[in-house]
């Protein structure tokens, strides 16, 4: 409901200052309105000689709060709306409220509205009048209505003719976007929609899943960790979502913000919670690291699946939160805000929609060098469990620690070694290297004891190492192994 405000008031007792739902408030404000005036209220509660002091304090503690708020700089204004509480006699007069209605006056703006596009309202109340039909009032978030007009409850899959349409009890003919209004139709039963939305036939979708771009609120404590479950509010609905977290490929890191567009060619990479300056980032972000700096993504995105299908329009705001933590919590219960950027209508979503999108993650498996066959091949061990299916790796590049390229060539016996083809040859240094650890080997296998200096020596040579780096996209159902 958040979304219809212009102008908000954040009411805070001057007795207690901001708590945590007057925080949550904020939030919200951030995310979804564009000016805010704050409200001292119950200044009848301060003592009359230490009032003024006290309102100038709180003022600039608010002040400051909001320093780092899209609402720094904005007017403060101090009331007591009722004093002497709920229980005093009627002839008590407000304090401030004239001062306060001055300063409403002086921020209300004139919002820029435009009747075009397909109409879309988010209906608050719905209710019959005998004789009449049923009336749905609520605000028009896009386009316009008019008298005879046919609308549809998407929810329920069900069209109806606008009979009479009402603004403020004023019969129109006429109404568009930022106009409260109540419509009214026939033969629809109230009980049926308490709060919703009404469009356009056919102009709404209904999504299983989406893909949201988004930014985690600062004030939420802990990681936003994929697979995680979050209450997703979208319009008037809140459902069950769960969520998957990727960004772009590191080296788009840095690449400008796309406002309001998803492309489905580029490749991105699976993040196993939403990066920000105090998360464990990926493997490959610690790889990019810089000078200790985590570098992060200027874009991040979520895949978000739904426990219940939702009706909204393409581009809706989204607010993720946790709203079973407890409310006695001094803690923030909102955890994330973003745009609708892509839904499905799809219910076998799994399998048409998701394959689309390329999603990747970063595969790194270790072995070791066991012994050279001749300059251009070695054999290893280690790299895959016995029961493997070496026949699918063929192919794959893999890197020696010595410094060497090579291409699995195929299986080597049955225990899970593998022949690895080395094109430009192996370097004398590394066959050395290879020739004496396998010597050494060879020897202690038949019980002599070398000297202390030379095996001494030998210990120092380091295994060689072999890695084998590839990519295996998440949606991917044939898991096939992907190398640059």
């Amino acid at each position: 409901g958040a979304q219809i405000i212009d102008l908000m008031m954040l009411v805070i007792d001057v007795t207690k200052g901001m708590q945590t739902q007057s925080a949550e408030c904020l939030v919200i404000g951030q995310i979804a309105c564009q000016k805010m005036v704050v409200v001292l209220n119950k200044i009848d509660l301060l003592p009359e000689g230490k009032r003024q002091s006290a309102i100038e304090k709180m003022t600039k503690k608010m002040q400051k709060t909001l320093e780092n708020t899209k609402f720094c700089g904005c007017p403060v204004v101090a009331v007591a709306a009722k004093p002497g509480g709920p229980e005093a006699p009627e002839s008590e007069n407000p304090l401030g409220v004239s001062e306060l209605i001055e300063v409403l006056k002086s921020q209300a703006y004139l919002p820029s509205r435009d009747p075009s596009g397909h109409f879309l309202m988010a209906v608050d109340h719905c209710f019959s009048i005998k004789g009449q039909g049923t009336v749905m009032t609520g605000t028009i978030l896009s386009g316009s209505v008019s008298l005879g007009d046919n609308v549809e409850i998407p929810a329920l899959k069900v069209t109806k003719k606008v009979k009479s349409m009402q603004m403020f009890h004023t019969p129109v003919t006429y109404a568009m976007q930022g106009d409260r209004v109540g419509v009214c139709v026939t033969q629809f039963d109230p009980k049926l929609l308490e709060r919703g939305l009404i469009c356009t036939p056919e102009s709404l979708h209904t999504i299983h899943a989406a893909i949201i771009s988004l930014k985690k609120i600062q004030y939420f404590r802990g990681a936003l960790q994929t697979k995680a479950k979050f209450h997703i509010t979208v319009g008037h609905e809140t459902v069950m979502g769960r969520v998957m977290f990727f960004s772009p490929a590191p080296a788009d890191f840095n690449e400008e913000i796309q406002e309001n567009v998803f492309d489905f060619e580029k490749d991105y990479l699976y993040q196993e919670e939403y990066l920000s300056k105090d998360s464990n980032s990926s493997e490959e972000n610690k790889e990019n690291d810089q000078a200790g700096e985590v570098q992060l993504p200027r874009q991040q995105w979520a895949l978000v699946e739904f426990e219940k299908p939702v009706t909204c329009p393409k581009l809706s705001l989204v607010i993720g939160s946790k709203l079973d933590t407890d409310i006695h919590a001094n803690t923030c219960r909102l955890a994330f805000h973003g745009v609708l950027l892509q839904g499905t209508e799809d219910k076998n979503y799994t399998e048409t929609f998701l394959p689309k999108l390329k999603v990747y993650k970063l595969k790194h498996k270790e072995g070791q060098v066991e012994r050279v066959m001749d300059d251009y091949s070695v054999i290893g061990r280690s790299l895959f469990k016995k029961e493997t299916n070496i026949q699918i790796f063929v192919g794959l590049k893999v890197k020696l620690s010595t410094g060497e390229d090579g291409i699995i060539d195929g299986g080597f016996g049955q225990s899970g070694k593998f022949k690895i083809r080395i094109p430009d040859g192996l370097k004398p240094d590394t066959k050395m290297l290879l020739t004496v650890a396998s010597k050494k080997k060879s020897k202690a296998g038949k019980g002599d004891t070398t000297k202390e200096d030379e095996s001494s020596k030998n210990d120092a040579a380091q295994p060689v190492t072999i890695s084998l780096l590839f990519k295996r996209y998440v949606f991917d159902m044939q898991k096939k192994m992907i190398q640059s």
